[in-house]
């Protein structure tokens, strides 16, 4: 990261941490090395790895022009954040294009009420999401449901872009609404796919069978 700042003679303003996951803040002391009074944003299970500004849900973070709304998103792990400012929403390792977080610390009754939180959103919200996950997701979803020809087709196009080297997020939560079973639990089509057979099963049920679904495939 640091390199990429000094190869594009950018100025950074402030850092965000959405949790703790060294993926996430293994670059933080870099950075501060060389720009030594950068604000660090962060919950406070992010304090040891660099947070020297200590958010929670519901705190405002103005940086500049910036003011950004804290979110709670527990799950991913216990004190997991995002930040938004219509339309970007930074969800961190919450939601991704076509899939979610691994729930590490959490429990799945979080991370399923962190995505509704999500689903919330205005549905032109930017998903600013972590990683590069969208292909490994669909290509699960496409198992899961391969009569889905939103997927199908979203599927087709991501295979094109990835084939080219192209960046596949941030993405809309309008196209996450079509494209992104964790985001479909209510739908009766995906509930048979997933032999649930009783009527208005619990949503947060539906959600923990596909994430453990997900993490054995």
């Amino acid at each position: 990261m640091l390199e990429i700042i000094t190869a594009k003679q950018l100025t950074p303003v402030a850092i965000l941490l959405t949790h703790h996951h060294n993926d996430h803040t293994g670059g933080v002391k870099g950075i501060l090395s060389k720009f030594t009074t950068l604000p660090v944003f962060g919950p406070k299970e992010t304090q040891s790895k660099g947070a020297t500004e200590i958010v929670e849900n519901g705190d405002k973070v103005i940086i500049n022009e910036f003011n950004l709304q804290v979110i709670a998103l527990s799950g991913h792990t216990s004190e997991h954040i995002g930040f938004y400012q219509a339309p970007y929403l930074f969800c961190g390792d919450t939601l991704f294009s076509a899939g979610c977080g691994r729930i590490f610390e959490g429990t799945p009754e979080q991370m399923f009420e962190s995505i509704q939180k999500i689903a919330e959103l205005p549905d032109e919200t930017l998903i600013c999401c972590a990683h590069e996950y969208t292909l490994s997701n669909l290509k699960f979803a496409h198992h899961i449901w391969p009569e889905n020809e939103a997927i199908t087709q979203y599927l087709q196009k991501i295979t094109q872009m990835r084939d080219k080297h192209q960046p596949t997020v941030p993405t809309t939560l309008k196209t996450e609404k079509k494209i992104n079973i964790f985001l479909q639990c209510d739908n009766l089509q995906l509930q048979k796919k997933l032999n649930i057979n009783i009527q208005n099963p619990p949503l947060r049920a539906v959600f923990t069978l596909l994430r453990q679904l997900k993490d054995q495939y």
